[in-house]
């Protein structure tokens, strides 16, 4: 699967969305919002993302490389190892915030590790 640029929070706005627009796209694709919720837990190396989310590595790599330009990803290098995080906090209360919002119209979903926690 191609990765839209366009869906980046950065390349979005260059190409006229607003802001808040670029952000929803960015975060519109499946597997993003799998690695976003994986990363919620704790960091994790290319490998680990892969195993866990059982996609190939050049779909983690390119769909890492978009949450980076969007600002809600980084990752720091361990000898020749990276392992990626979540840089904003934030995010996962818009999510949490999003899983109330689809609680409410009838369409109850887990997007954020911790409420789904807390609701256990």
């Amino acid at each position: 699967m191609a990765i839209d640029s366009e869906r980046c929070v950065t390349a979005g706005i260059a190409a006229g969305l607003s802001p808040a627009a670029a952000l929803f796209h960015s975060l519109a694709d499946e597997t993003r919002l799998r690695i976003v919720q994986r990363l919620a837990r704790g960091e994790a190396r290319v490998v680990d993302l892969t195993g866990e989310l059982g996609l190939a590595q050049s779909t983690v790599s390119k769909h890492l490389a978009c949450l980076r330009d969007c600002g809600l990803v980084d990752y720091r290098a361990e000898g020749r190892q990276s392992f990626y995080s979540l840089t904003r906090p934030e995010l996962m209360d818009l999510l949490s915030s999003a899983e109330n919002l689809l609680s409410a119209t009838g369409h109850a979903v887990t997007l954020c590790p911790s409420t789904a926690r807390s609701v256990e």
